[in-house]
């Protein structure tokens, strides 16, 4: 809820260093599926934040937590692809893998681009992908849209708003409010294909009593 100030004691204890742990930061809640519950939309627009006052270099951020994203999200995808079957399917039925398989190629930019928005969500949708054999170059370049969107994004959104006075005084108010927005792309997407197979269910022909 405080990454502004635990960012300026990390900026001030470790120096170029801070780098390296935002880096690391990125990367395990990207890339490592039991670890969703890391910072990822409110670090970042911390860090852009923190970069509009000179403490840490704009540029230098953008680059590498945009690196560490695509390298988590590639390195999740391919637990996912080579464990996932190995560690799940004594669970789950190869009908049920050919579905998730579909459902990917199928919704490549609500399972990747958009889920990359969502907190939690964005850990587990490569692994999934993965699980699920998704074309790899097809998840590579959904998966480069919604990085660049993401870092770019929640980035800026820091260091050309996060010194406002009251974006300042109520910093924590702010980060649950990134959470909610992040949340709603995809909450909009999974109604409207709830709303979809409703209506599909109400248009399919009655069976006949026998």
């Amino acid at each position: 809820m405080h990454l502004d100030i635990h960012l300026g004691e990390w900026i001030q204890n470790y120096g170029y260093l801070t780098y390296f742990i935002l880096f690391a930061i990125i990367f395990v809640e990207t890339g490592v599926v039991i670890w969703p519950f890391l910072p990822g939309d409110s670090l970042l627009f911390a860090v852009g934040a923190i970069s509009a006052n000179g403490s840490l270099n704009i540029f230098i951020a953008y680059l590498l937590l945009t690196v560490a994203a695509l390298l988590g999200d590639n390195c999740n995808y391919w637990i996912g692809r080579f464990f996932g079957p190995k560690v799940f399917g004594k669970f789950l039925s190869k009908k049920y893998m050919d579905d998730t398989h579909q459902f990917y190629e199928k919704h490549g930019v609500l399972a990747v681009v958009i889920a990359q928005f969502a907190p939690i969500i964005r850990t587990f949708a490569p692994f999934v992908a993965g699980v699920g054999k998704m074309t790899y170059s097809k998840f590579a370049i959904l998966n480069l849209i919604g990085v660049l969107s993401w870092t770019t994004l929640f980035l800026g959104a820091g260091y050309f708003f996060g010194n406002l006075d009251f974006v300042k005084q109520n910093f924590h108010y702010v980060i649950f409010g990134i959470i909610g927005v992040s949340l709603i792309p995809f909450a909009l997407q999974v109604l409207k294909g709830l709303m979809g197979s409703s209506k599909t269910a109400k248009k399919a022909p009655a069976k006949k009593k026998k």
